[in-house]
């Protein structure tokens, strides 16, 4: 038996290096991806683009201006001097946000008067108007108790746990190792019966003496030892590249991918049963790993989804691995810990290649 899933694997590994495109496709693509992610997928804002709009033009209306061009979250771009220049600006994309200080700012700042500023920030781009404006705020919160004392006294110091400098990258590199690896990982799988009913060579895999069973186990290794590859690539990048730092436990790491890869490799091996060519197979990956990722909260949390969209991440091993993965790289996650993750991500595992084994079956009859 043994032998023979064996040659099988040499088969499967010979006939994916053989052809140059695929060699392409299993190096390239994820060094490039992860290197764009990384630089591209930023939620940090620096250097943000404002106006400002100041009627009072005092000398302490000009200290909290000060205040902003020196901050490096912002850069200064152009004066505004009157509302339709400020909706024009912000219309126009030249600044993201256009801070107003209102003509009586001085006065009611020495008289004891709350003293408002207001900031006027583009919302169609609703995570940096976020971000703007938590800055904004601090700035002139910082401003308020130098010049007036408000606050008691009482000074705000924070500390940002597993990512001080709170950079985005820490953030995203780790969850990129885990979505990137099952994409990969689910494509190969996808395209390798699919590929067998396009160069007519599936028959003849029916008439050697493996068994269905052994086919299944035959294709299910290869997948998952080039995700593993890939990972151990994506993770050196990680690491050594973007220096995100590694503290948690590398054995965990491990075992948590291939329960992972695993649950992916019998998604693949689905979609690959019902497709009769290459392009279908395809087509059904992205039908799969669009709302998957959207689900596993990689992008937007999950408590910020309907109650509907919650349940249905439960579904999905993306969900998991995505937690284990920046626990492991961050928060040194431990095993009991990791466990509430790791089971639903087997039980995940075993159903797929379960119903990818009885759809197999069921076409071979």
């Amino acid at each position: 038996m043994w032998g023979r899933i064996r040659a099988l694997v040499v088969k499967e590994f010979r006939s994916l290096w053989k052809d140059p495109k695929v060699r392409g496709v299993l190096v390239l693509p994820p060094l490039i991806q992860v290197i764009i992610f990384a630089y591209a997928a930023n939620f940090d804002v620096s250097q943000a683009r404002l106006g400002i709009w100041d009627e009072d033009r005092s000398v302490h209306s000009r200290a909290l201006v000060e205040r902003f061009e020196i901050s490096d979250a912002f850069r200064r771009i152009e004066t505004i001097d009157n509302p339709q220049a400020a909706s024009a600006a912000i219309a126009a994309e030249r600044v993201v946000a256009v801070l107003h200080i209102g003509p009586r700012f001085a006065a009611d700042l020495l008289a004891g008067r709350p003293a408002r500023v207001q900031i006027l920030i583009d919302g169609r781009r609703s995570n940096t108007a976020q971000i703007v404006n938590g800055y904004a705020g601090r700035i002139v919160e910082a401003f308020a108790r130098e010049r007036v004392g408000t606050g008691g006294g009482v000074a705000l110091v924070t500390r940002a746990w597993f990512n001080p400098n709170l950079e985005s990258q820490w953030y995203i590199l780790p969850g990129l190792v885990a979505m990137l690896t099952f994409s990969m990982t689910m494509m190969v799988t996808a395209l390798s019966v699919a590929r067998e009913r396009e160069l007519g060579t599936f028959d003849q895999l029916l008439v050697t003496p493996l068994r269905p069973t052994e086919i299944l186990v035959g294709k299910t290794i290869p997948p998952v030892v080039i995700g593993f590859g890939e990972a151990h690539l994506m993770l050196a990048a990680a690491v050594f590249w973007f220096e995100v730092p590694f503290t948690g436990s590398l054995l965990l790491l491990y075992g948590s991918l291939i329960v992972f890869l695993l649950s992916g490799v019998g998604i693949g091996l689905a979609v690959s049963s019902v497709s009769q060519t290459q392009q279908q197979a395809i087509l059904g990956v992205f039908l799969y790993l669009t709302p998957a990722i959207i689900l596993s909260g990689y992008a937007t949390p999950i408590a910020n989804m309907p109650e509907w969209c919650q349940w249905l991440s439960l579904l999905t091993p993306n969900r998991y691995m995505l937690v284990l993965s920046r626990g492991i790289f961050l928060e040194a996650l431990p095993l009991e810990l990791a466990w509430p993750q790791l089971w639903p991500m087997a039980v995940i595992g075993v159903a797929t290649m379960a119903f990818a084994t009885w759809l197999f079956r069921k076409r071979l009859g």
